[in-house]
């Protein structure tokens, strides 16, 4: 089986190309920030291109559902289901969270897991995996605090906030990495696990922080 695989929900805009039985055939990334919508048709081009195949080769399209990045989370689900509908496969959302974990055991294996990614506001995303890779905590957001309850001494820290933690936890930690998004072989790979095929749906853990405009309004102009 051939996937595509779109990440979009953070700094990066990345796409692979990951076969079951071959592994990864090609890739494309882009450490953009923002502007993901402008370049993430060029990055799948390119990462097609890399592997020899076309859009109808694919059997199925992975994509990251947050939390990250609003209008990233936005541009990648928006594609991903847009292909998927397009080419008549199937669609799969993976966390950025589960992305993470899934990174930090294949360098720490049968080891217990806390992914942690700066949410800003003084907040964290979090989840925690035992140390089978199975999810026992979240995805939340939660304070420095409460992330630290779930830091217990020998668990492997990763995400963004993941030094931020190790600090306030006050503990020697592996740290598998402090970037807010895994590699894209890490999605390709989670989309590929039958018990990971759900839909892809944006993971939004607290609200947007554009709101609308209260208390004011133009006068409407009389006829």
């Amino acid at each position: 089986m051939k996937i595509l695989a779109i990440d979009t929900a953070a700094n990066l805009c990345a796409a692979c190309i990951f076969d079951t039985e071959a592994g990864e055939l090609g890739r494309a990334v882009l450490d953009l920030g923002k502007g993901h919508a402008e370049h993430l048709i060029t990055v799948i081009d390119d990462a097609l291109a890399g592997a020899g195949l076309r859009y109808a080769d694919l059997h199925l399209v992975g994509v990251a559902v947050g939390p990250g990045s609003f209008t990233g989370i936005r541009v990648g689900v928006a594609a991903a289901r847009g292909l998927a509908l397009a080419l008549g496969v199937q669609a799969v959302g993976v966390t950025t969270l589960d992305a993470l974990a899934e990174e930090a055991r294949d360098a720490h294996a049968g080891r217990e897991v806390l992914a942690v990614i700066d949410a800003r506001r003084d907040q964290l995303y979090l989840a925690r995996y035992d140390a089978e890779g199975t999810r026992v905590a979240g995805p939340s957001i939660v304070n420095l605090d409460e992330a630290v309850t779930h830091a217990p001494p020998g668990i492997v820290l990763t995400g963004s906030a993941a030094h931020v933690v190790a600090e306030a936890a006050g503990g020697a930690f592996d740290i598998a990495s402090n970037a807010p998004t895994a590699d894209i072989s890490a999605y390709a790979l989670l989309a590929s696990r039958p018990d990971v095929m759900t839909p892809p749906r944006p993971l939004y853990l607290r609200d947007a922080d554009a709101k609308p405009q209260e208390g004011f309004a133009v006068a409407r102009k009389a006829d």
